[in-house]
């Protein structure tokens, strides 16, 4: 599932296009200003700006997440048509469309630069773990083994390695995974957390891969 950033000051767009991106199976994380947007576009696959924002505008903050990642796919969506304002956009944005807009169009324009900028598999070291992100391929460095994970262990790592160093609150985790509104005092996600543990820490009874944010939810950190 690509991870989309979407940041849209006008909540009624932002409300219905975080929506129509949804249904055609994208994560969107939508941001009301650029406040903040460097923390989630490390784990975006793409990024959609609206141009006329609070605070730093479009183009300022475009700029600012293609110097820091330039693998990161940029697209505008801005209701200004000018020549002038379409070609400073793409002076560092890698699509510029104009509002209004067709969302099938949108969506065909967004798996365009998906595959233009499709990521390579990334390697990441986690203590003992060696972890494949492509394919989530687990394997124990200290034994060479790979450590395999059941259907709903799989999506819970998942989405910690997509948002690594984030907490991720039960609530998160329980609707990305399951597909429902976690309801307060389930012990699904504790138990299937639990079973996680046993597989990938060294002492599932004092873990230190995934770390337990009292009172929110967890995190896996760097």
């Amino acid at each position: 599932m690509p991870h989309i950033l979407y940041i849209e000051d006008d909540h009624e767009i932002g409300s219905w296009l975080s929506q129509e991106l949804q249904d055609k199976g994208y994560e969107v994380s939508w941001l009301q200003s650029g406040e903040g947007a460097e923390a989630y576009a490390g784990q975006a696959d793409l990024a959609i700006l609206d141009v006329m924002l609070p605070g730093l505008d479009g183009f300022s903050i475009g700029k600012r997440l293609k110097r820091e990642n330039s693998t990161l796919p940029i697209l505008m969506l801005s209701a200004r048509t000018a020549v002038e304002d379409k070609l400073e956009g793409l002076s560092f944005a890698d699509d510029y469309v104009t509002k209004p807009f067709h969302p099938d169009e949108l969506a065909a324009r967004i798996e365009v630069l998906l595959r233009r900028f499709q990521k390579n598999e990334q390697t990441i070291e986690l203590q003992h773990l060696r972890i494949h992100t492509k394919e989530l391929h687990i394997v124990n460095k200290q034994t060479n083994e790979e450590i395999l994970l059941t259907g709903k262990q799989f999506l819970l790592f998942q989405c910690f390695i997509r948002h690594l160093n984030q907490i991720l609150t039960k609530e998160q985790l329980y609707e990305q995974v399951w597909g429902e509104s976690y309801i307060e005092g389930d012990k699904t996600l504790m138990v299937h957390i639990r079973y996680l543990r046993e597989k990938i820490e060294l002492d599932p009874s004092q873990p230190t891969i995934i770390e337990t944010i009292r009172g929110i939810g967890y995190r896996v950190k760097l």
